[in-house]
């Protein structure tokens, strides 16, 4: 009941709610995390004195390399606990592994469960995954379990294979769709392409995982406005990540990613490392809650985003996350621009003879950043589309990067290298390091 869900409690009992949770949060890790034993030990930290969440800023951070290099230290919990292992890209190459136990699980279930009931699913409605539940992947998991702790039904299909989806929306007619928004428009060609009336089909609503719908004005990004113009279904837009272990979905007013107050705490951070105040965008970190085997204390995400703090229409006074504006460490400065390689996706995304591209930053002999395009273009269009897309590029995003035509089989080695879960789209030179796609979901 509304009532007594905390998201629609006064901001005041929110906080003073997630103070109590952060309070016993602190001294699970205390008593049970060989790591942040060590961090307290070191910064002689009194963790009986970090009561409230002001208070987070008197504890250093930890970060993704501390995961990877520490990795069996951030443990909670006896190994024979563990009863699913889950893995996330890390940064200094070798994956991140996370051990979930028996009530991680539940809490994921939970999570999702909260997640799509935000979004307006209900018990008896069908919900047709196009996510993977396998490779080590806490995504696909994640909303098996939340949709049937929700009551709802699953439809198992997985990723890809436009005529298997299809076949199975005529057969068992789903009213729900959860997958990364660009597969939409390849379902919707397919349609097109066979005679299928997709427009007529049993689907009600779009969950989107992994890329943005909307601007930072919640308006509908290209891609999500290209969906709407062909199929006018709900777009729901979502952000979620391994680390976190929770889910900020849209409610149907689509005004922000909404946080479970009794599963995560988050600070938005600046350039000084400080809060910023609210409604300023920054770096998101966050503190979990209620996990069991792997709990994380003020942990840096990447991501930039501010806090939206007023009560949404839905009712609900928890506060929202804004789409994300993309990933620190990925920001190009370009012709005294400042960019974040989505803004760039949204462009190359939503241009019908891209088939596939990368893009590729780079430092020139002046000490500045260059930005290349390289694409593959689709059959009956030649290189004489590269004005045309440098014009989009700059009615956009007011520069236009130098773009290279290769061939789509090239554009496509580049896109998935050996042993990558996920498609490489931006390669920073800057570091000489390789990066997949920034994930809505982060999974």
């Amino acid at each position: 009941m509304k009532e007594e869900d905390i998201e629609y409690q006064s901001i005041e009992s929110i906080k003073a709610y997630q103070e109590a949770l952060l309070v016993r949060a602190l001294d699970y890790l205390q008593r049970h995390s060989p790591y942040y034993q060590r961090l307290f030990k070191s910064y002689r930290i009194d963790v009986s004195k970090i009561r409230h969440l002001e208070d987070l800023a008197k504890i250093p951070f930890t970060e993704k390399k501390d995961l990877q290099l520490f990795n069996s230290d951030f443990l909670c919990c006896p190994k024979e606990k563990v009863i699913d292992y889950i893995t996330t890209s890390g940064t200094l190459g070798d994956p991140v592994t996370f051990g979930c136990t028996e009530r991680d699980l539940q809490r994921l279930a939970y999570n999702e469960k909260k997640s799509f009931a935000c979004a307006g699913l209900h018990p008896g409605d069908i919900v047709q995954l196009m996510t993977t539940l396998d490779k080590r992947f806490m995504a696909g998991l994640a909303y098996f379990l939340g949709i049937r702790e929700l009551g709802a039904s699953v439809i198992r299909v997985g990723n890809g294979i436009p005529e298997l989806q299809w076949d199975t929306i005529r057969r068992i007619r789903p009213d729900t769709i959860m997958c990364v928004p660009s597969f939409i428009l390849k379902l919707i060609q397919y349609a097109e392409e066979h005679n299928i009336d997709y427009r007529g089909s049993s689907i009600r609503r779009i969950i989107g995982i992994g890329e943005g719908l909307r601007n930072q004005d919640f308006s509908l990004n290209l891609l999500g406005s290209r969906i709407k113009e062909k199929w006018d279904v709900q777009l729901f837009a979502t952000y979620s990540s391994t680390e976190m272990g929770a889910t900020f979905s849209e409610c149907p007013y689509g005004r922000g990613g909404h946080v479970h107050p009794e599963l995560i705490i988050v600070e938005i951070i600046g350039d000084d490392d400080m809060p910023v105040p609210d409604g300023e965008s920054g770096e998101v970190v966050v503190t979990t809650l209620g996990v069991e085997g792997m709990p994380l204390l003020r942990f840096r995400t990447g991501d930039i985003a501010s806090k939206c703090v007023d009560q949404c229409l839905c009712g609900r006074n928890s506060y929202r996350l804004t789409p994300l504006i993309g990933r620190k460490n990925n920001m190009i400065k370009f012709k005294g621009t400042t960019l974040y390689p989505p803004a760039i996706n949204d462009v190359l995304d939503n241009t019908d003879y891209v088939a596939n591209y990368v893009i590729e930053v780079s430092t020139n002999s002046t000490g500045t950043e260059d930005v290349k395009v390289k694409i593959g273009l689709r059959e009956g269009y030649t290189d004489s589309v590269v004005k045309e897309l440098k014009d989009s590029f700059r009615s956009r995003i007011r520069v236009a990067p130098e773009v290279e035509v290769l061939p789509v089989e090239m554009v496509q080695r580049i896109n998935f290298p050996a042993n990558s879960r996920k498609p490489v789209k931006f390669i920073d030179l800057r570091k000489k390091q390789v990066c997949g796609d920034s994930e809505q979901n982060n999974s």
